[in-house]
Formats: structure tokens, sequence, C-alpha cells
């Protein structure tokens, strides 16, 4: 476990946090169905999506079971899997949603599947497992950059985030995946799920999509040029101004030096592999005059972090000045950040933001710590926040665990923030929620070591100390260690 606070009370925004769910197999996502119910369905990597209700418990049986056709191993950091979902904008009327789960086929082909499915007509908290209808599949040409991002925007079509085919530096074809606008690889895609097009496809292609024109795209193709997405969320816009409604934020995990954040707009090329980040990656491509690429809003360099973990903008009530924060995270180094934006110029800036220390989070259910390898980011029905992490990322350990954010500086008035949600009816076993974090007594001094491709064995330690100049981090590298091993040491420090 890392626990990263700040030495700085003034230099940084100090949060506290709450666990809501453990126990969890890689955690790949949380989302709520906006049916007015406030339940939240967390899927697992292995296929599995539970049902979880307002007073914190979780239904034995669960929401959906697909771990027969899903496609994963308990490798260490295997990206195969359940990766999306996604519910219709009028679930609580026509009860569909959509998934995006990895598959073989024959025991060899692999692909990413997108397909419907609806809730049962008999119990609104388990899906029918016979109304699977396959919207598309797409070919994988290697293990990684599965992509995994469903959502619908606030105009009611599907987009679909899809990695660049794997492998590294998007090597497929004279300008990969990402540049080939007939290639669905490294795309945003948006369809039209609410009916099907003459041709036979099982979706229609919107109108004003922005190449249906172009007879050497994909129709499908909203925009391109990215590598792998990793997380992407609409923002629900300021509660008063409504300024930034709509936007989709995505995080863009990078290549060998920089991590991104982007904004997607209407064909829009994001860049991948002519530039990662702000910086050219394959130097032919970058100098060509007709790229016209997308900048990010924010890159960070690898000494930050390797894998970005896309967030949200925070909307919600209980933490006021959370409001207008792009909430993110990074999957390896397990730090927490936020990006501020400037409204007058339209340019985001880092916000530092740190776990508070023991004093700050006192309060009885508070807590500053949390698993390093953050997952996933999440909002409920109410627009507070939360995010998935674990301690050994490998889709068979059950060491998943929700934290909700909260910010200990400022508290809604009481009563402010009161929803009144609909009432579930429930016909499996309630199984009540046992919180196992414990506040911290000490510093917590957390020792990793993994074996990663290409079979680079390293080891990385925190102490607790994260400060903004990160003075106190220490990465250590060692020879013929056991791999997959974590050890937690207490009241440790480095000099």
């Amino acid at each position: 476990m890392s626990t990263f606070c700040s030495m700085d009370p003034g230099g940084c925004l100090q949060l506290c946090l709450t666990e809501v769910a453990n126990n969890l197999r890689n955690p790949v996502l949380m989302l709520h169905s906006a049916d007015h119910t406030h339940r939240m369905f967390i899927a697992e990597q292995v296929g599995f999506v539970w049902v979880y209700l307002r007073d914190g418990s979780r239904l034995e049986r669960p929401f959906l079971d697909v771990s027969g056709e899903v496609m994963t191993t308990p490798w260490l950091g295997d990206e195969r899997g359940f990766l999306g979902m996604a519910f219709h904008p009028q679930y609580r009327h026509n009860g569909r949603f959509f998934i995006y789960y990895s598959i073989q086929v024959n025991s060899q082909v692999e692909k990413v599947r997108i397909s419907e499915m609806k809730v049962s007509a008999y119990d609104m908290n388990v899906a029918d497992p016979y109304s699977e209808r396959v919207i598309l599949e797409i070919e994988e040409p290697a293990a990684n950059h599965n992509g995994g991002q469903l959502l619908f925007g606030l105009d009611g079509y599907l987009y679909i985030f899809t990695g660049d085919g794997g492998k590294a530096g998007d090597p497929f074809g004279k300008y990969g995946n990402a540049q080939n606008k007939s290639a669905l690889l490294g795309k945003v895609l948006r369809i039209d799920v609410d009916g099907s097009d003459p041709d036979g496809r099982p979706y229609r292609i919107p109108p004003d999509n922005p190449f249906v024109s172009d007879p050497g795209a994909r129709p499908e193709v909203f925009a391109y040029g990215v590598r792998n997405m990793w997380r992407c969320s609409v923002d629900r816009g300021d509660p008063v101004s409504r300024h930034g409604r709509g936007r989709i934020f995505c995080g863009d995990v990078g290549q060998n030096r920089y991590e991104e954040v982007d904004i997607i707009e209407k064909g829009g090329n994001y860049g991948w592999r002519a530039k990662e980040g702000f910086e050219c990656y394959d130097l032919k491509l970058c100098q060509n005059s007709s790229l016209n690429d997308i900048l990010p809003i924010f890159a960070y360099s690898h000494h930050v972090g390797k894998s970005v973990t896309g967030g949200f903008v925070y909307r919600g009530c209980e933490s006021p000045n959370l409001n207008g924060l792009y909430i993110f995270g990074d999957f390896m180094s397990g730090r927490i950040m936020a990006l501020e934006e400037e409204k007058t110029t339209g340019m985001w800036k880092e916000r530092p933001v740190c776990m508070g220390d023991t004093k700050t989070c006192s309060f009885p259910g508070l807590i500053n710590h949390y698993h390093k390898f953050i997952i996933s980011f999440a909002e409920d029905e109410a627009g507070e926040l939360y995010f998935l992490a674990t301690a050994y990322p490998s889709s068979s350990s059950p060491f998943g665990t929700v934290f909700k954010f909260m910010d200990p500086s400022r508290r809604a008035p009481p009563g402010k923030c009161k929803q009144k949600p609909l009432p579930v009816k429930v016909k499996a076993k309630k199984i009540p929620f046992v919180p196992r974090e414990r506040k911290s007594t000490g510093f917590t001094f957390t020792f990793t070591c993994f074996l990663s491709p290409p079979l680079v064995r390293s080891c990385s330690a925190f102490n607790g100390l994260h400060t903004r100049r990160n003075k106190h981090r220490r990465t250590l590298a060692f020879h013929n260690i056991t791999p997959f091993k974590t050890l937690a040491f207490h009241n440790v420090s480095l000099s």
C-alpha cells in the first residue's frame, strides 16, 4: 500500500478518502445506470459485474457474468479482459447496455467485441444472459493496447475508444493503425445504436461523422491518432453556468517518454505515432505539414508516471472546492493529479493534490492511504468522485478496492446534497460492506518488485513522504529477485 501525503499543507490541496468496496479482482470500471436508483455497478477484469446498493452492500448474485467468454489471464499486467461498459441514456425505460471485452476465436485469433445486452425482465439487478447481440468485432494483432472505453455523449451516440493494436511504436502498415483512417484501431469511433443501416451493420452511422464522405476512411471514425486511451469521461458541466458540459476527456497512455490528457474533438488527429505528448516520436511523420494534430491539454514525463489513468471533472456537491478540477492518476506510480482550467484562455495547469496527514483525515471513516496501482476513476449518480486501485494488478488477485474522494477543508452545508433515490427491488442476498483499510499510525513504506515485459526486473519504493519535490522517493534496481512480491514496512524512512 502506498501512502502519499504532503509535508507542506499550504502547497497542495489535501484530500482524504473513504473506502467503499473491496475484495475485487482487478476492478476495471465502476459506473451508475442514471436511473435514479443510485446503484453502482463494478466490473472485474475477469468478466463479472456486481451491483452495489446505496447502503454500501453488494448483491450476492452478479449483475453480469461473461467470464466464460472473456479472454484474460492471471499474468501480471495483462491488458485483455472485460474492459468497458456503458448504459444506454434511456436505460431506465429500455434496459439496454453495452459491453466491451477481449475474446479469442478458435484458440488463435484475438479480437475485441462490443455487444448490446438487456436487463432481465424479472430482476432489475440481473442482466438477461441470452440477450447479447454483437455490435462490432475488431481483430487485435497483439495482446496489449486493447482500448476498452465505452460511453454515450450528450448527442446520444455511443463512443468507442480502441487501442492502436499493440506491440510498440504502432508498427502496423506504412503509417501505423492510428494514422490510418481506414483502420478501426487507434481511434475514437462514434455510432448510432438506435437502429441498423441498409448495409447490414447492426448500427447506423451518424450523418455528421467527420469522414462519411471520405472513401479512404471508415465512416465510424470520429477522431484518430490515439495510442491507447485508458479511461475517458463526459463533463457534466458547471452546475450553475453549465460551462464545459459535454466535453470528453481522455488519458492516452504513452510509449517511452510522455503520458497525455486530451479533450476529444470531432475529426481530430491526436498525433500518435507522429507525436508522443508534445514531442515528436516518428520524426518523418512529425514533420509532415499535413499532420495538423490537436495537442494535449496536459502531458507529463515518465519521471512522474508511466501509464496515465484518465479521470473526471468533479461536478459533485459534497466538496465544493473541487468543482471544475479534472482529477486523474497514473497506474504505475500511483500518483493522483489534478488539472485546473483557466477559463479566459482555455489553458489547463496542474493543481498540486496530496493526501492529508493523519490529523487532517482524523474524522471517523476517513483514511489517507490507498493501493498503488490506480486502474480507473468513477463518478456516482450525484457526481461524487471515486477511484479503483489494487495492490497487485492481476485479474485473479482479490486486492482491488474502491475509494471515494473527500475534501476535508470545505464541505457542503448539511442537507444540501441529500438525494432521494428510487427504491430498488432486491431479490438476491445482500452482503454488507466491511472495511479493510485502517487509519495509518505512521508512514507506510511499500516495496514492490515485479517482472514485466520485456523481462525487466525492477523495484520501486515509496515511504509516504511524497512531496512536490519528490525528494523522498527512491527507485531501486536489483538482480535475481523473485518476481511479483509486495512487502509493506511501517515507520521506515529513507535518508
